[in-house]
């Protein structure tokens, strides 16, 4: 992998460029071998036909994968030979098959699994899952560690799961709403408005505004598809290369009033739980900051713990980093659990019911936002089909009573 960093070297002099390396620790270790002290440390979005094929393992997968994984090294199977067993049970699946191939053949060459799993092209693989197992197979925990990283993949998945079926319902009516008013618009519109070319009657404000709208998707609509098509792509692109451009979009979403906190508690669950499961894995805490925050899908919330994992590093309370730190305000109930979790040596027990709460909390809210989205949704359906019908009928009666 290509890291970019900005830092200084010995002489005081700000430095940036990029460093090759396997993981975010052997970057750094690299930089700190050449006398630079880095300020910042991340990946590239190189783009190249690998890493554009190369797409993210699916939470579900990885679940499958952990869990059949620490069951076979439970019953006291090497790694290679559960390797092979589980390579042998998914022969239907090519791309699976191809990703356990090619983590068996550098395992029997030598290799440790977390540098299988790190140089693999087959699947993209969350560095906080690659870096816990290359922790937990230094300390003897690979079980334990793959056992709860399954559990948590499982949890994750079911989540999305749920929130993907509870959206179905308004997804249907919205589209079902689109299509509906498209018709009406350039079909039903253009038909009903020739009664009225051979009058002279003045058109109501509403009726001209409806009919504008009908002329401009009956001879545009083909231009508009593509520009839609075309800001959706742009938009794509730009928040996946770009980190500035990811950086202000993922901030601007944590201040919308009902989105952010619902962001806010997803990010600090993940963290939270997966941070529990370290340090209950024997990880140390500071390793155990550092390996959770890559955990953060959102940058603003990523770069404000990368800053202070780097503090806690240095020995510091992962607490007293984020209060000092600038950026986003964060859940006072998560610092103040923290600040206690730290202050009785318990930040394991408290954090992994910090993650529960969130994801109950949240549950709550999402329930509430999508029964209110319905009939929200049949408002805004009937309102529309009520402004094309009042449109339509006003010239009618209009004409009528000019004919009494």
């Amino acid at each position: 992998m290509l890291f970019k960093y900005k830092g200084f070297d010995k002489t005081g002099k700000r430095v940036k460029g990029t460093v090759t390396a396997n993981s975010t620790d052997e970057a750094g270790q690299k930089l700190r071998s050449q006398n630079i002290y880095y300020e910042s440390l991340a990946p590239t979005k190189e783009f190249s036909l690998e890493t554009f094929s190369k797409r993210q393992m699916p939470g579900e997968m990885l679940a499958a994968f952990s869990k059949e994984l620490s069951s076979y090294l439970n019953s006291g199977m090497t790694i290679l030979t559960a390797i092979r067993l589980m390579e042998n049970q998914h022969e239907g699946e090519k791309k699976y098959v191809s990703f356990l191939n090619s983590i068996k053949t550098m395992i029997d060459e030598g290799k440790s699994l977390y540098h299988a799993l790190n140089t693999q092209k087959v699947y993209a693989m969350p560095e906080f899952f690659v870096q816990s197992l290359n922790i937990a197979g230094q300390s003897g925990k690979m079980v334990e560690v793959l056992t709860n990283m399954g559990n948590f993949f499982s949890t994750q998945n079911k989540v999305k799961k749920q929130v993907k079926g509870a959206m179905v319902y308004p997804a249907v009516i919205f589209t079902v709403a689109i299509a509906m008013t498209s018709f009406l618009i350039a079909f039903v519109v253009p038909k009903i408005t020739e009664v009225f070319e051979d009058t002279d009657q003045k058109l109501p404000p509403i009726t001209q505004f409806v009919l504008s709208i009908s002329d401009f998707l009956t001879h545009y609509y083909m231009q508009l598809i593509i520009g839609i098509v075309l800001v959706i792509v742009l938009f794509k692109l730009t928040y996946s290369k770009i980190d500035a451009f990811h950086s202000f979009w993922d901030g601007l979403l944590l201040k919308v009033p009902v989105i952010g906190p619902l962001i806010q508690n997803h990010e600090l669950g993940r963290f939270s739980y997966i941070l529990s499961l370290m340090l209950g894995s024997g990880v140390a805490y500071a390793q155990a900051v550092k390996l959770s925050t890559a955990s953060f899908h959102n940058y603003k919330l990523k770069s404000l713990f990368e800053a202070a994992s780097v503090k806690v590093m240095e020995g510091n309370k992962l607490s007293n980093a984020l209060q000092l730190a600038k950026g986003v305000k964060l859940k006072r109930n998560f610092m103040q659990s923290l600040a206690l979790g730290e202050e009785s040596s318990e930040v394991a027990n408290i954090l992994d019911n910090i993650s529960l709460l969130y994801a109950e909390e949240n549950e709550d809210k999402l329930k509430l936002l999508l029964g209110l989205l319905e009939p929200f949704m049949m408002l805004f359906i009937g309102g529309v089909v009520g402004v094309i019908v009042s449109a339509m009928l006003l010239p009618i009666f209009t004409m009528t009573q000019g004919l009494k």
